[in-house]
């Protein structure tokens, strides 16, 4: 039986960290300021439709 004590992913060749850490900041980034924007988008609709 082979030993699963130890998770594959974080020892598998060819991981790149920095690369999949700058994707997620990335990602985050994009979920903020697009949420930011829906808010600023339905509020101006808010105001000037009413």
């Amino acid at each position: 039986m082979a030993d699963h004590n130890e998770v594959a992913y974080t020892t598998a060749d060819g991981n790149d960290y920095a690369a999949h850490e700058q994707t997620y900041e990335g990602f985050i980034m994009l979920v903020k300021y697009g949420t930011a924007a829906v808010v600023i988008i339905v509020a101006l609709m808010g105001y000037f439709l009413t």
